[in-house]
């Protein structure tokens, strides 16, 4: 079929403009995309994956100095966080330089933290989508398309919701009902968290949502890159793991742990555990990965008695040491939103737990440790 005059002038209009050099038909020039730039990883989120008490090598009675070498802070005069959590001590959101992402190892070519201690879902979310800027710091889904847009991003290892459900306020409540009014609180506090867990659990949905949105628009497909949504880790042993008895003011004073057996056990064997499925079907319905962490801490916890105290004989040790920060109720050491966090050896862990799930192209793992050993020890089961 011939083609109209129409056709035939537009073609030759368009043949004298191109050798007027006014039309190049010269290829355009390719906009990034994933596969080009360094590759990355980034961990959003809250204090759990942000580095929350990474200042801390184990717990030690000693108040002063190097705190018989626990305390990462100590310059040999005095304390400087920053030398711990860098420029983010200023502003509380406390990335640690032992900070999961950080402590992975090699698994790419940068390893990015986008966390800050006490987040919460809103402030995961992009701002058009109700996202809330926090202690100064734009929404981590905006600062995520920052570095999306120049880096390869490979994974994106997400720790989220626990601010939401009150988690800080329930190990509050329980404390004060074991110091103050010696009462339990697993009761009323289990009431609180089913009240809100299922809003909760909607909005860790929609925070993958986010973070999927944004490596849409900036051009990533689904399969280029894993979202890796990840839970909490029991701080506390249950009441026979305990290495100081109920009674008396031991677990207050000496051990850092001021909770009832029974609030123990509830908290170990059914707050954990009840928040762990709910995340883990979240991350089934959002096609991301999920790594379960509820017994990373397992014999490593504060008052756990497969652990010690660091002391003037006892020194600090991966293999040894608590891995969680103790409650300092009088603030002798540190600030409080430190308690009852992984510490550096517990950091150093979750980052091992990172490396070996990122060596896992699908699937679901819990992650633990293997008593007498350090990061090295920790290892996934399947499902």
């Amino acid at each position: 079929m011939s083609s109209s005059p129409h056709r035939r002038a537009l073609r030759g209009l368009l043949a004298l403009c191109v050798a007027a050099g006014l039309v190049s038909l010269a290829p355009a020039p390719a906009a990034a995309s994933p596969g080009s730039g360094p590759t990355a990883v980034v961990s959003m989120g809250d204090s759990y994956i942000s580095g929350e008490a990474g200042r801390w090598m184990g717990n030690s009675l000693t108040t002063t100095g190097s705190r018989n070498g626990t305390d990462r802070a100590w310059t040999g005069s005095t304390y400087d966080p920053s030398r711990v959590y860098g420029t983010s001590a200023a502003n509380g959101c406390h990335r640690s330089d032992s900070a999961e992402v950080r402590s992975a190892g090699a698994i790419a070519s940068e390893l990015i933290n986008l966390a800050c201690s006490g987040a919460t879902t809103r402030n995961v979310f992009r701002s058009v989508a109700g996202g809330v800027s926090y202690k100064g710091e734009a929404p981590q889904a905006d600062q995520l398309a920052s570095v999306a847009a120049g880096r390869d991003v490979k994974l994106i290892a997400l720790s989220i919701g626990g601010n939401d459900l009150g988690f800080a306020d329930i190990i509050t409540t329980c404390a004060t009902d074991y110091i103050v009014w010696y009462s339990y609180c697993h009761d009323d506090q289990q009431a609180e968290v089913d009240a809100k867990i299922d809003g909760v659990m909607a909005n860790v949905g929609k925070a993958i949502d986010e973070i999927r949105a944004v490596m849409t628009g900036a051009g990533y497909a689904n399969s280029d890159y894993r979202i890796v949504l990840q839970s909490y880790p029991s701080p506390i042993p249950r009441a026979a793991d305990n290495r100081y008895g109920e009674s008396g003011w031991s677990r207050t004073n000496t051990g850092g742990c001021p909770f009832w057996n029974l609030d123990s056990d509830w908290a170990r064997d059914s707050l954990v555990p009840q928040i762990a499925n709910r995340l883990k079907a979240v991350a089934t319905a959002k096609g991301a990965q999920f790594m379960d962490l509820r017994d990373m801490l397992q014999g490593r916890e504060v008052c756990a008695k497969a652990s010690k105290q660091v002391s003037s004989t006892v020194p600090a040790s991966a293999t040894t040491s608590e891995w969680a920060r103790w409650i300092d109720q009088n603030q002798t050491q540190g600030p409080l939103q430190e308690n009852m966090h992984p510490n550096y050896y517990g950091q150093q862990a979750q980052g091992r737990c990172l490396a070996l799930i990122s060596a896992q192209a699908s699937g679901n793992y819990s992650c633990r440790n293997t008593a007498g050993t350090g990061a090295s020890g920790m290892y996934l089961t399947a499902g």
